[in-house]
């Protein structure tokens, strides 16, 4: 008979190790209790905040701890890595602290602040090459960088030293829980935080459920783990950037399909409320995947009423320019944000007539785009609609048809509402 190849799994001296090589890089960021979501699912909802780290992700321990304990021929001939995101920081940071010059190639349309923090953290360290329209772009330029000037590469994810520096957050927590953990939430982009909790887990808390967290719009892990191979998918909705991914590792792979108690996807939508909830309750500034442990909560509200929760709150790397987006998103996902293709009379009155006698009391034009049409009876306009309740949806929309105002309804035909709003 073949033999059967084994899982590797961190053990734990390895990630005791990574610890140490982190000291006085890494930040033991706190674990603190939150009163908004322990009062909402009456449990101990506790937050593990990475957001806190200086380059405001928990990246920096695996990138560090890989490049750390390359040999001195590997450090001298330099390190590259292909993001454009917290590892590029994580990354960046490692050089600059260990001397270790390093390339960062990002695609081209990489927004300008996540360049400049990745400059910022690098300092002369770092050299940033912007190549192609794609992180895959990005990734075979990088990969050839490394087979022409032997420069070691350093994987956001499948990579052992990687998963072995993410695991340090899983020591972290028992060493800061006050009690036996129930239930653990992890977000999972390519899966080294999740299988380096995995690891920790099973050999030192064994009895604690984890849950991973992807992404509606990317679920390559959960498809992997139904599938019972790593599965590449090739359509992907990139808005949670820090954790949607095409492919997972194959080492990650391994690890969650065997260890993750479950997989679950979030909406995208529900992910950006969760953003605005966290800024507006409690004034914790996260990016979109480091609100996916907390937007799943509701979708295990029975299983952990009264239990001990640990959330990790993965990142804080969002640019402001995304704000209305984020906005936007949660009041379409919330059936508030409603968008119509009107038909409006080519006479005078008609937009008073709309306004005055179609729109509620409570209703808010947000959006109005209209180009008059001197030869046709009716014009069309692309109207934006703010409710403040769902249920005044079904009467708005009576009332067009009634008056002849109804034209067509945006929402749920994403190519035609991409294209206009």
């Amino acid at each position: 008979m073949p033999e059967t190849k084994k899982t590797y799994i961190p053990l734990i001296w390895d990630v005791r190790e990574a610890a140490l090589n982190l000291k006085g890089v890494a930040e033991k960021t706190p674990l603190t209790s939150s009163i908004t979501y322990g009062r909402a699912f009456d449990a101990n909802v506790l937050l593990k905040r990475e957001d806190l780290q200086p380059v405001r992700s928990y990246k920096i321990r695996g990138a560090f701890n890989k490049i750390s304990t390359l040999s001195d021929e590997e450090k001298a001939a330099g390190v590259v890595c292909a993001s454009a995101g917290n590892h590029a920081q994580g990354v960046a940071m490692s050089c600059e602290r260990l001397g270790i010059n390093g390339t960062i190639f990002m695609p081209a349309p990489t927004p300008k602040q996540k360049i400049d923090q990745t400059k910022m953290f690098g300092g002369t360290h770092v050299q940033i090459v912007l190549e192609g329209d794609t992180y895959d772009d990005s990734y075979n330029a990088a990969m050839k960088f490394c087979n022409e000037n032997g420069s070691s590469f350093v994987h956001p994810f499948d990579d052992k030293k990687v998963i072995e520096g993410q695991a340090t957050v899983g020591l972290e927590i028992l060493e800061q829980a006050p009690k036996q953990i129930d239930y653990l939430f992890v977000a999972v982009g390519g899966g080294g935080l999740a299988s380096g909790l995995c690891s920790v887990f099973k050999t030192l808390s064994p009895n604690t459920k984890i849950i991973g967290i992807e992404p509606e719009g990317a679920p390559s892990m959960k498809t992997s783990i139904e599938n019972g191979v790593n599965t590449k998918i090739f359509d992907i909705e990139k808005f949670v950037d820090g954790a949607a991914v095409q492919q997972v590792g194959d080492l990650t792979f391994n690890i969650c399909k065997e260890f993750l108690h479950q997989m679950t996807t979030i909406p995208e939508g529900k992910v950006c409320q969760t953003i605005l909830d966290l800024y507006n309750r409690d004034a914790i500034v996260v990016e979109p995947a480091g609100a996916l442990t907390l937007a799943a909560l509701d979708y295990y509200k029975d299983e952990i009423r009264g239990k001990q929760v640990v959330c990790i709150v993965s990142g804080s790397n969002n640019d402001i320019t995304r704000t209305a987006e984020i906005s936007e998103r949660a009041l379409l996902y919330a059936n508030l944000k409603h968008y119509f293709i009107i038909r409006f009379p080519q006479r005078a009155g008609a937009l008073k007539e709309f306004v005055a006698e179609i729109l509620g009391p409570d209703d808010d034009i947000t959006y109005f785009e209209y180009t008059k049409k001197s030869n046709r009876e009716n014009g069309s306009a692309v109207v934006g609609i703010e409710l403040k309740r769902k249920s005044d949806f079904e009467p708005l929309v009576a009332r067009m048809k009634a008056k002849n105002f109804y034209g067509d309804y945006i929402n749920n035909k994403p190519d035609l509402f991409q294209f206009l709003v």
